[in-house]
């Protein structure tokens, strides 16, 4: 039988509407079928431009996945007041909750709790958590200590002379490992570097990071470089080099993000900021929570490709790490914007 045009139509249809509905994202048949929805809540350290712009990966994935979201902020900014808050927002029930840990060992009764009640846990910055059911990084944490100082002696101009390394506290897991990586690179292949103290704890507060190093230049004159990692430390050493008239003449890399470090970076008093964009960090958490809540663990692994982000480096135990490091220079950050 000849096939009439409205048939032919009708065929072509129901074809695209097949293929359209084959292409559609793993969440889709979910929020179609259940229009489930979930709460999540970010808990981070401390009140900063840094979570404000975690924020909004996390709303954006809230709003394309059906998960509401809501932050609240430890005060004062410590450990004990994190844990608190992670046990208040189980007895609340939420679904999922997500958090960038002040100190990992703090908050692991208060996640074993939460994960006793089913409720999914979520970090960032805090590979391998102990009671957490991802830990999700924007990079390769050793990777990312060798950029910061790799990006310090280039500032310098030669792998020579004295320099000081901040955290943001000594149970800042983070920041020390990055802090390790970045000290290990210098002695084995900058061995005309030299570390001054070990580490100092300072780099989350503006003004005890400009004392401290007032303190340091005081010390050490011949000091050439300060590799910060905490996105305070590095506007407060820009603040001590402004000070002493040093501005340009000693080398300053942070972690700090493009909304804080434009005019010490124009003005040469920052060298450099390496970070990434934790927007990238707030969607991912979202999405594996999605996944988790749906029953969908089995899709949680080195193949997934989150939309934005592309599949991770690499996935092993609970921690999936990404490869999105990004440089900020005098040059480049008036490109970057909301953080």
């Amino acid at each position: 039988m000849r096939s009439t045009p409205s048939r032919m139509i009708r065929t072509l249809c129901i074809t695209i509407t097949i293929a359209i509905s084959t292409a559609l994202p793993i969440f889709a048949s979910a929020q179609r079928e259940t229009a489930a929805q979930y709460t999540a809540v970010l808990i981070p350290k401390l009140t900063s431009t840094w979570f404000d712009r975690m924020q909004v990966g996390l709303e954006k994935a809230g709003a394309e996945l059906g998960v509401t979201i809501k932050q609240e902020v430890p005060s004062p900014a410590d450990a004990a007041q994190q844990a608190k808050l992670v046990e208040d927002a189980t007895n609340r029930g939420s679904n999922a909750i997500l958090v960038v840990p002040d100190d990992p060992e703090s908050i692991e009764a208060a996640f074993a709790g939460a994960q006793a009640k089913k409720i999914v846990t979520i970090t960032h910055q805090s590979p391998d958590q102990a009671y957490a059911d991802y830990d999700v990084e924007m990079i390769d944490n050793a990777f990312f200590g060798h950029l910061g100082m790799e990006e310090m002696v280039k500032a310098i101009g030669s792998p020579e002379g004295q320099y000081a390394v901040y955290v943001g506290s000594f149970t800042r897991l983070d920041h020390n490992m990055w802090a390790d990586a970045a000290v290990a690179l210098a002695r084995q292949k900058y061995p005309g570097l030299k570390l001054v103290g070990e580490r100092f704890p300072v780099s989350e507060d503006a003004g005890l990071a400009c004392q401290t190093a007032l303190d340091l230049l005081a010390t050490y004159p011949d000091i050439r470089g300060f590799l910060v990692f905490g996105d305070r430390g590095g506007p407060g050493v820009a603040q001590a080099l402004r000070q002493k008239g040093l501005v340009g003449k000693i080398a300053v890399i942070s972690t700090t993000g493009p909304s804080e470090a434009s005019p010490y970076l124009k003005d040469g008093s920052l060298s450099a900021s390496v970070l990434w964009d934790p927007a990238d960090a707030g969607y991912a958490m979202v999405y594996l929570a999605r996944l988790a809540l749906d029953g969908k663990r089995s899709l949680i692994g080195a193949d997934l490709d989150i939309p934005g982000l592309g599949k991770p480096l690499s996935f092993a135990g609970n921690t999936m790490i990404f490869d999105r490091p990004i440089v900020l220079t005098k040059e480049n950050v008036d490109e970057f914007n909301g953080f």
